[in-house]
């Protein structure tokens, strides 16, 4: 199955009706980067080709894929498929595009969650057809020219059956388009991607809307992303149930942790510090939303692997990755946060307390704050100063998100105060914010995640602080995601600024995570 959204599927174009190539995956940028199922990572060219690269998932050759209904089959939620539009109470025009001076358009009725096409304009054998999709759009195969229809005698356009967006029994998140071919033409033009309002009734709902369209119901995943992105992703719908109210994808959170809690060397662990933290904050956001204390015991083991890697080198600190060549500014703010939030979630607890006190300590004095108050990516080893390389946005986002748990943690409101220093300056930074729109300067399998971490940081700080300082920035970035940076069918791209051009489950759940902030 395709796991590349096409740009050309998602705009008004002509094409032939057949499932599109997926696009060829990027090459490295430099001779040490490692590129593998299309995701690069060159972040720590110390460690051996072997190991250079993010893991992008276990191996799941065994599991099943995604497994969206069978071609042609009939789905049936609050009505089935092929029902006389006619009974519809209500029409939504969602797009009309032109082809051969016929006029072909997607109607939805948002109460039913069905849609229909129609094709005007024109006479006798028009043909007009709907397309289902049930992965963001890279495929159809499983819903292709669904209530095809040729336009009778004596008319001038005609109508397909209603027929439904999602398929609720089997997890199938969907989307439609109209298409139309012209009698006698091999011309073929269809809408755009769109749904209807369920379960994306305002920009938060159908952002996460959006995302859940690359969940992976056989792995456990989200495709077109790697491993420790699909914590993010994960995370992002459980806050988006928070803030929200709407659990319709409540059923991610059993179902990622169960197929893949075996997974690299099990609990989520694998040999990169910071994928085993942020799948232990997934889990720790899973906990507050469930109650069940599996996933708070499975972040309780992230956190003890984690302390293991923690050693005198630089005066402390944690490693990296298990290869300890690198000690980085995200794994150790992620370190901080995951035993504060266990602490505050641990009654009794000192050990994790002890542990997040002293990850704080050495953070920050350790060199990676910089003049400025942002955070440079790490630490050189040989000399343990800062490296001076990219402040990344995640690097400034996740301290402050670590700051508010420790402070809930001891009560000390001197680090709210510096959570508040440093927040101050990424959101001013013009290098971090053109034109006052967050943005990082990178490609890769890792870099589209890293704003989501940023403003899910800010966000809980902006909460905690009473005169909630950050609405008005993370307002403006939600503000132009949404206007410039968003495809009819709910999809963002990496830019906030724009334009929109591609998407995947990285960009998505970072917009996801934005709109959760704001809401």
């Amino acid at each position: 199955m395709p796991h590349t959204a096409v740009l050309a599927s998602l705009v008004l174009s002509l094409l032939p009706i057949t499932p599109p190539e997926p696009t060829a995956p990027p090459h490295p940028t430099t001779p040490a980067a490692v590129c593998v199922d299309g995701y690069c990572d060159t972040r720590d060219p110390a460690l051996p080709p072997s190991a250079r690269h993010s893991p992008t998932r276990p191996d799941t050759s065994a599991q099943p894929g995604q497994q969206p209904p069978t071609a042609r089959a009939a789905v049936c939620n609050t009505h089935c498929d092929a029902r006389d539009p006619a009974l519809s109470s209500g029409e939504r025009v969602a797009q009309t595009v032109s082809v051969g001076g016929r006029q072909v358009s997607l109607r939805f009725d948002n109460t039913e969650t069905m849609g229909w096409g129609v094709i005007s304009g024109g006479g006798a054998g028009d043909a007009v057809w709907l397309d289902r999709s049930f992965d963001a759009g890279a495929s159809w195969a499983s819903g292709s020219k669904l209530g095809e229809t040729r336009v009778p005698s004596g008319h001038g356009g005609w109508r397909t059956l209603m027929y439904n967006v999602d398929d609720w029994a089997n997890l199938g998140v969907g989307l439609l388009r109209a298409c139309g071919q012209p009698s006698g033409s091999a011309t073929i033009a269809c809408t755009s991607w769109y749904r209807t309002t369920w379960n994306a009734w305002d920009r938060r709902t159908a952002a996460a809307t959006a995302l859940m369209q690359r969940y992976n119901l056989g792995t456990g995943l989200f495709d077109t992303t790697g491993w420790w992105n699909s914590a993010n992703a994960l995370t992002a719908i459980i806050d988006n149930i928070r803030v929200s109210g709407m659990g319709s994808y409540r059923y991610t959170i059993a179902r990622t942790y169960e197929r893949n809690r075996d997974a690299w060397d099990g609990d989520f662990v694998n040999e990169y510090n910071d994928d085993t933290a942020w799948w232990g904050l997934a889990w720790i956001a899973a906990y507050d939303l469930t109650g069940e204390r599996r996933y708070l015991d499975t972040a309780r083991v992230d956190a003890e692997h984690m302390a293991g890697y923690w050693d005198a080198v630089c005066g402390g600190g944690v490693w990296w990755t298990s290869s300890r060549t690198y000690k980085n500014a995200i794994t150790n703010a992620l370190y901080i946060q995951l035993n504060a939030a266990l602490h505050n979630r641990i009654p009794g607890d000192t050990a994790f307390l002890d542990r997040a006190r002293a990850g704080w300590a050495w953070f920050q004095n350790s060199g990676m704050i910089n003049s400025a108050n942002l955070v440079n990516d790490g630490l050189t080893t040989d000399t343990c100063r800062n490296n001076n390389q990219t402040a990344w946005s995640y690097n400034q986002g996740v301290p402050l998100a670590a700051l508010v748990e420790l402070s809930r943690a001891t009560g000390d409101p001197a680090l709210l105060d510096r959570a508040r220093t440093l927040a101050n300056a990424s959101t001013s930074d013009s290098t971090l914010n053109p034109g006052g729109i967050l943005f990082d300067n990178g490609g890769g399998g890792d870099v589209p995640s890293f704003k989501g971490g940023y403003v899910r940081g800010l966000a809980a700080l902006n909460r905690v602080l009473p005169d909630h300082p950050y609405t008005g920035y993370l307002t403006r970035q939600a503000d132009s995601a949404h206007t410039r940076d968003r495809s009819s069918a709910d999809s963002y791209d990496q830019p906030w600024a724009g334009p929109f051009q591609r998407s995947d489950a990285a960009r998505q759940h970072s917009a996801v995570d934005l709109m959760n902030a704001t809401g």
